[in-house]
């Protein structure tokens, strides 16, 4: 065996335990994270160049397809998540999402129980704090606002149903009105 050959494997070698570890990396960041992230923060966070990151992005979507772990991709940003199929464990395991303090837990729940529903009465049923609440939720899309007057209306979007892994608005939006209609 020549030098050049010895080099060459040793070269490929390298490669494959760089790419291995960056591939732990972006998973380590995913797992931990437990949100949408854009490519922008994932490359921050791990230094893994962008067209090396896009391909272990998509790589990662593979080695979890079959498993209880997605990969989801919305627009650009990326998620790991529990698949559709193990989402009932999660809501057995968890009320709600780390990610929002019980009080924005608590505002989110009212509006997407009584929706559509005015702004102004979020706020005086739930306190000032309720602004912030609404605000990151517009932000993040899982609510939609519409400016009505001196106020505005609160409904829920798509993403929020995609969110919690819930079916689409119109049961739960049936549902309301029977409620309301029988109440």
């Amino acid at each position: 065996m020549s030098m050049k050959n010895i080099s060459e494997k040793s070269i490929q070698e390298l490669d494959t335990e760089i790419e291995a570890e960056n591939t732990k990396k972006v998973e380590a960041v995913l797992f931990i994270a437990g949100r949408f992230m854009s490519l922008q923060e994932l490359i921050s966070l791990t230094d893994v160049n962008p067209i090396l990151l896009k391909k272990i992005l998509f790589d990662l979507q593979d080695k979890y397809k079959d498993s209880g772990i997605i990969i989801t991709q919305k627009d650009n940003m990326w998620k790991m998540d529990v698949s559709e199929n193990y989402t009932w464990i999660v809501n057995r395991l968890a009320t709600g999402s780390s990610e929002f303090s019980k009080a924005e837990q608590e505002t989110l729940a009212m509006i997407a129980y009584k929706q559509p529903m005015k702004q102004s009465v979020v706020v005086k049923i739930r306190g000032n704090k309720a602004y912030d609440h609404i605000k990151k939720f517009v932000e993040i899309g899982l609510l939609n606002k519409k400016k009505a007057g001196h106020t505005a209306i609160l409904s829920l979007s798509e993403s929020f149903y995609e969110y919690f892994h819930l079916a689409q608005g119109e049961k739960l939006q049936e549902q309301n009105q029977q409620e309301k209609q029988n109440g």
